[in-house]
């Protein structure tokens, strides 16, 4: 069972009403901040829209079709009052009022096949109703431009045709256009001023990440917003440095290691020139040890902050430092698929290499497998050895603990391996989790960005 962690989201039934909602905004700078522009933009179009329709355009709309029922009104009445000049009124109407009138002697009203325009035509049946008070039926005529309204009289059907315009305003869609147009316009202008202050963050974090994964070639000019820039130019000065530091440590650190190893080799050599006596054998022990010890140590200080990243056939690296190891205790390798990525990879065959050695220190049997999956290496080290209680895998990976708290090298070594691991892992942006092994023993899980 691995033992890498996951964070695996909640079941929706038990995320609050705030969780849920967060799940659908962006999780980007840039997208919450045009959602932030966006949105209260939106709105106000809205309620600008809702209170145009619903104090001008509605009330225009009940005035048109107020003043057409009235003036079909009128044409009844006159030509009630007159029915032998009926055509003439009807034409005399019809010039007046911009109408189109017919009338059709004894027909009767029919059911309508086409509808005329859906949001009018309730305000224009309203008005019909309150001042023509006859049965009648309104549809469209035409290309829709025209309405058709059928009122039955008498002694047939009167047909009148009225022009759209008499009964629709077309300002309301220049209106709906023009907050539409502005909308959309200071969203455009929106992103593209985003994207422009965006930009400058995402490069100091490729710059930071870059970094922290040893590769700090990277240039990095500060550019963007004042505070963008402020973080930008304290950045290159962390860097700076840093590096100085590492400069620094690793030129004393040359000058430790000359100065430790010339009275070490004194000493053998003195060793070297004295008779065979057990206190002789017991002495150059001891200066064996003092060497390993302070190669340890200069090893974990000086790290392989000097080494550039490059392009490595990883698998071919894996397999390199498993044929490499002794062969103390069997060990098996299952690659699978080809992996290349960016590393350093001399440090990163000491990693592999303390990884390994660890579980073959301890175990008879030793199960390596490496894949890339969605962008990330994944190395698993299986062993049957007595492994690591789980209350102390945190504990191992600090420099100099020691599960044996003897101090001898050949039972539990100097109890820098696994940091040393660790502080590579780190440099390349990977992480090292210890967990149970189906083999019986410790399993390693190395994980690096592919």
């Amino acid at each position: 069972m691995s033992s890498v962690p996951t964070d695996r989201p909640l079941p929706a039934a038990r995320l609050g009403i705030g969780a849920r909602i967060k799940r659908f905004l962006p999780r980007t700078l840039e997208g919450r901040t045009i959602l932030i522009l966006v949105v209260p933009v939106v709105i106000a179009q809205l309620i600008t829209v809702y209170i145009f329709f619903e104090r001008h355009f509605s009330t225009l709309s009940v005035d048109l079709s107020r003043a057409v029922a009235g003036d079909i009104e009128m044409i009844i009445d006159e030509s009630e009052r007159d029915p032998e000049n009926r055509a003439r009124i009807f034409a005399a109407a019809a010039d007046s009022f911009e109408l189109s009138i017919d009338f059709e002697p004894g027909a009767m009203l029919t059911p309508v096949v086409t509808r005329w325009n859906p949001l009018i035509e309730p305000i224009l049946e309203t008005a019909l109703a309150e001042r023509v008070g006859r049965p009648f039926t309104i549809g469209a005529y035409g290309n829709d431009n025209w309405a058709e309204i059928r009122i039955q009289l008498p002694d047939g059907v009167l047909d009148v045709r009225s022009p759209q315009r008499r009964l629709f305003s077309y300002t309301a869609f220049v209106f709906i256009a023009w907050v539409i147009g502005a909308a959309l316009l200071l969203t455009w202008i929106a992103v593209i001023f985003m994207r422009n202050q965006v930009r400058p963050i995402r490069r100091l974090a490729v710059a930071a990440e870059r970094f922290g994964k040893g590769n700090d070639t990277m240039p990095l000019k500060p550019a963007g917003a004042l505070e963008v820039r402020q973080a930008a130019a304290a950045f290159i000065v962390m860097r700076d440095r840093i590096r100085r530091q590492i400069a620094q440590r690793t030129e004393m650190l040359a000058g430790v290691s000359h100065d430790l190893r010339t009275p070490l080799t004194r000493m053998k050599l003195q060793l070297a020139m004295l008779d065979e006596a057990e206190d002789v054998e017991g002495l150059r022990a001891d200066v064996t040890e003092m060497e390993h010890m302070i190669d340890a140590y200069l090893a974990f200080a000086r790290g392989e902050s000097g080494e550039a990243a490059q392009p490595t056939d990883f698998a071919a690296l894996l397999t390199d430092v498993v044929e490499g190891l002794p062969g103390k205790s069997a060990v098996t390798l299952d690659i699978a698929n080809p992996i290349d990525i960016t590393i350093r990879p001399v440090a990163m065959r000491r990693c592999l290499g303390n990884l390994l050695g660890n579980a073959q220190r301890y175990a008879s049997a030793v199960k390596v497998s490496a894949s890339l999956v969605r962008k990330t290496v994944e190395v698993i080290i299986d062993d049957d050895g007595p492994g690591i209680p789980a209350e102390s895998r945190e504990d191992v990976f600090r420099p100099f603990f020691r599960l044996d708290p003897s101090r001898n090298i050949a039972t539990g070594g100097v109890g820098l391996g696994l940091s040393i691991a660790q502080d590579i892992a780190h440099s390349h942006g990977g992480e090292i989790v210890l967990g149970d092994s189906p083999l019986g023993g410790l399993r390693v899980v190395l994980t690096l960005p592919g």
